[in-house]
C-alpha cells in the first residue's frame, strides 16, 4: 500500500536512510530524471548520477540539514537526468523520525521549478481576480449557482459576497436570467465561447426602478486537471458593466437615424405638389421606428387661429390648468395614418366636423400650453383608455405637439405607441417638435394655396 501511495503522488519523492543511501524512489521522480527505482534505490547519495560531483557535497549537505532542523526545508538546485541534462528543481525536505524520536532519515519531495512557478502563478492569478480585479468575477458551479464571487461582482449584484453564494440566479435577476443560464449551460456543454457576449439584465434589488444594465460577459469552462476525462467543475464568469457606454452608443445611433429621416422627409416632401401631401410625407417618415400611429388635427377655420399663443410646455397628462378654456379652438382631423393595415398617411376629407375630444384631452392641453404633452395609460391599462381619447385600440402612450407657423397655432400632431413600445421621453418630444415644425410649415402653405387657414 505504501508503494502504491508513493507511486501515485503527483510530486516526485525520494527518501534517504541515516547513512545517506536512497531508500525510496517513486514514478514521478523517474519521469523527471529518467532513473528507475531499481537504478536509484540502494545508491549512496546522489553524487555522480543524479547530481554533478562538483555540486554533490553542497546538495547533500542541504538535504541532510533537515535532520537537524524542525519542520520542512525548501531549497532549489540542479539535478541530472539519466541522459545528462540538468533540471532545476524545488525541493521540500524533512526528517523521518524513528521510534526513539531521533532522525532516522530524510524524505525529499521535489518538482521542476517551472511547474511550481506555473502553479504559484495560477494561484496568484486566482487570488488577484477574487480580490483586486476591476472586472466582476463569479465562479458558477455545475448547478448554475454562484460558488465564489469577488467584491466587484458582489457590488454589481447589489448584495454581499456571502449572501450571493448558493442562490439560484433567478433570486438575483428579474430580467436576463434565461439568457445568462443559456450561456452558462452552453459553456458547460461546449466549452469556452470565442468572444464576449453582452447581456441586458435587471437586478432584483432594482425592482422598483426597473433599471436595465448591460454586462459585457466572458465565460471560461473550468475542468479538473486531476480527472482522467475532462469533468466540468463549473464556469468562470467575468463581466463588466458597460451600460453607460451602450446607452450613449444607442442614443448616438438614434440621433443619426432621426437626422437621416428628417433629411429624407425633406427631400421627399420637396417633390410633392400638394402641401398637404407634403405634410403627410413628413408624418410618415417620422413614424418609422418612432411611433405606431400619427394624427394631425388642425384648428377649425374661424375659431381663433391665434389661440394658445403663450409660451410654455409640459409633460404628463392632466397638467396645467386641467382643462382647456371655453374659448379653446376646435380641432378637425386633417391627416391620419391607417390604424389597421400598414400604409401611407392620407389626408382626411374636409368635413369641418370637430373631433370629439373631451375636457383635459392631451391635444387640448398642447393647444393651451402651446407646447408638448405626454400621456400614458400607466402600468395597469384601464379598459377603454384609448377609446376615451379617440385614439386607435391598443394605444397606451401618446405625445401631442402643437403646430406653430408664422406666430400662429395651426393645430396639433399626435404620435401614438402600443404596449410593445416604451413611453415617450424628453428626447422623443424634442424630435416630435422638429417634425411638427415641418408639418406646420406645409399646412401653412396649404392654407395659403387655398386662400384660407390650414383647417380646410
Amino acid at each position: 500500500m505504501l508503494a502504491a501511495l508513493l507511486d501515485g503522488m503527483d510530486a516526485a519523492l525520494c527518501a534517504f536512510g541515516a547513512d545517506g543511501s536512497v531508500t525510496h524512489w517513486n514514478r514521478e521522480a523517474e519521469r523527471i530524471l529518467g532513473w528507475t527505482a531499481d537504478e536509484a534505490v540502494g545508491r549512496q547519495g546522489l553524487a555522480g548520477w543524479a547530481v554533478r560531483k562538483e555540486d554533490a557535497d553542497e546538495v547533500e549537505a542541504r538535504l541532510l540539514a533537515a535532520t537537524r532542523a524542525p519542520g520542512r526545508q525548501v531549497h532549489e538546485f540542479a539535478l541530472l537526468t539519466k541522459d545528462g541534462r540538468r533540471v532545476l528543481v524545488r525541493t521540500q525536505s524533512s526528517a523521518v523520525l524513528g521510534p526513539d524520536g531521533r532522525a532516522a532519515g530524510v524524505y525529499c519531495a521535489f518538482s521542476e521549478v517551472h511547474t511550481q512557478i506555473d502553479l504559484e502563478r495560477s494561484i496568484a492569478l486566482s487570488e488577484a481576480l477574487f480580490v483586486d480585479a476591476s472586472w466582476a468575477v463569479v465562479l458558477v458551479d455545475a448547478d448554475l449557482r454562484p460558488a465564489v464571487v469577488n467584491a466587484h461582482a458582489a457590488r454589481a449584484l447589489g448584495m454581499g459576497r456571502t449572501a450571493v453564494l448558493g442562490r439560484p440566479l433567478g433570486d438575483l435577476l428579474i430580467q436576463g436570467v434565461e439568457e445568462l443560464e443559456s450561456a452558462l449551460t452552453h459553456v458547460l456543454a461546449e466549452g469556452t465561447p470565442p468572444a464576449a457576449a453582452e447581456l441586458w439584465v435587471t437586478l432584483r434589488s432594482d425592482e422598483a426602478e426597473q433599471t436595465r444594465r448591460c454586462w459585457r460577459s466572458g465565460f471560461v469552462r473550468l475542468a479538473s486537471p486531476l480527472a482522467e476525462e475532462p469533468v466540468p467543475l463549473g464556469v468562470g464568469w467575468l463581466f463588466q458593466d458597460v451600460t453607460d457606454a451602450k446607452r450613449t452608443e444607442q442614443e448616438s445611433a438614434l440621433l443619426r437615424f432621426r437626422a437621416q429621416q428628417l433629411h429624407r422627409a425633406g427631400r421627399a416632401a420637396g417633390e410633392c405638389e400638394d402641401p398637404t401631401e407634403a405634410a403627410a410625407v413628413h408624418l410618415d417618415f417620422a413614424l418609422a421606428g418612432f411611433a405606431d400611429h400619427g394624427l394631425v388635427d388642425v384648428v377649425r377655420r374661424g375659431t381663433g387661429e391665434d389661440g394658445g399663443a403663450g409660451e410654455g410646455g409640459g409633460s404628463g397628462e392632466g397638467g396645467g390648468s386641467g382643462h382647456p378654456p371655453e374659448s379653446a379652438p376646435a380641432l378637425v382631423r386633417a391627416i391620419a395614418s391607417p390604424a389597421g393595415a400598414p400604409g401611407p398617411s392620407e389626408a382626411v376629407p374636409p368635413t369641418g366636423i370637430p373631433v370629439a375630444y373631451g375636457a383635459g384631452h392631451p391635444a387640448a392641453q398642447a393647444l393651451e400650453r402651446c407646447g408638448s404633452v405626454r400621456a400614458g395609460a400607466g402600468p395597469a391599462v384601464a379598459e377603454g383608455w384609448a377609446a376615451a381619447r379617440k385614439w386607435p385600440d391598443g394605444t397606451v402612450h401618446g405625445l401631442c405637439v402643437v403646430l406653430r407657423s408664422r406666430g400662429r397655432t395651426l393645430g396639433v400632431v399626435t404620435f401614438l405607441r402600443g404596449p410593445s413600445r416604451r413611453p415617450f421621453d424628453r428626447a422623443d418630444a424634442a424630435y416630435a417638435e422638429d417634425v411638427a415644425s415641418r408639418i406646420a410649415a406645409a399646412l401653412d402653405l396649404a392654407g395659403e394655396v387655398t386662400g384660407g387657414s390650414a383647417g380646410g
